[in-house]
């Protein structure tokens, strides 16, 4: 899925995913969908996307922190610049999931996200941060892609409402 005509976004895309990293918010999609008896090739492609979308969110915040090094290796803008990470990083975004209710999630997600960069960056600084807000920026940051990961491997499972919710709660907290 990160294989372009463009070379240099097989590149980056290739060097990021091959950089290693937990998985947890695949993992987490797939166990979703699977404790509903869920088990189809839809739910694998799924837990990619949102991994992508997690990378993408990884790509953006190294060139707004100028970082240098993730997990022990350069960061694909130290490599490769700003510009080619953050346009790699928006074509991880564009990922399809096959379903408005999904998308929906996702887009929301990216959105919280990229508020919860902002907010952090608006702190920064800040030695007068309450704990609730040093809290809202983790939920944003973080907490929020773990919920909708566990959110659309309800949804594609065809959950109930309060299955789905319940997921979703559980992704949050996790």
């Amino acid at each position: 899925a990160v294989q372009s005509d463009v070379a240099l976004i097989s590149q980056i895309g290739t060097y990021i995913i091959g950089s290693g990293g937990k998985r947890l918010r695949p993992i987490l999609t797939i166990l979703s969908g699977k404790c509903l008896g869920y088990d189809d090739e839809k739910l694998y492609s799924l837990a990619a996307m949102v991994e992508f979308i997690h990378t993408s969110t990884l790509l953006h915040d190294d060139v707004v922190d100028e970082s240098e090094l993730r997990r022990g290796r350069k960061t694909a803008n130290n490599l490769f610049g700003n510009a080619a990470a953050v346009l790699v990083g928006d074509f991880l975004l564009m990922v399809g999931s096959g379903s408005l209710k999904i998308l929906e999630v996702m887009a929301d997600a990216t959105n919280i996200i990229a508020e919860g960069e902002v907010m952090q960056l608006m702190n920064i600084g800040n030695v007068d941060i309450t704990e609730q807000q040093y809290l809202q920026v983790i939920q944003y940051k973080t907490a929020k892609l773990f919920e909708a990961a566990a959110q659309v491997g309800a949804i594609l499972s065809g959950a109930d409402d309060e299955q789905e919710r319940a997921l979703k709660e559980f992704g949050m907290y996790m």
